[in-house]
């Protein structure tokens, strides 16, 4: 099992709970965050400067299966995409376990 954490843009995330819902990823956990980035300076849109570390973002938190690793990535590479600066980043990590509390499941089956 993998987890996936992506920062996007909050603007483009409807667009990204909508395609990972159509993959049948149903269940993740979200949060607005703010941070920081490599931008050194500020970009000016109809006369007004601003930073990119200071648009909007969600943070998804996400644990797959391994073999829904790679279609994951790719609905939130496409989804998430603008092609600006401040389009945000994926991390993903191992997960050694898994448990559902209800049922008492452990491992894939209980992130279904």
């Amino acid at each position: 099992m993998k987890k996936i954490e992506a920062i996007i843009r909050e603007a483009r995330f409807e667009e990204v709970k909508k395609a990972l819902q159509q993959i049948d990823v149903n269940f993740f956990t979200y949060w607005d965050v703010t941070g920081v980035g490599n931008e050194k300076h500020g970009h000016v849109y109809r006369g007004v400067a601003y930073s990119t570390s200071e648009i909007p973002r969600r943070m998804l938190s996400i644990v797959v299966s391994d073999e829904f690793l790679e279609k994951t990535i790719n609905v939130i590479l496409e989804q998430a995409y603008t092609g600006s600066i401040g389009d945000g980043k994926i991390f993903v990590s191992n997960v050694e376990e898994a448990y559902r509390i209800r049922t008492k499941e452990t491992g894939t089956p209980s992130l279904n």
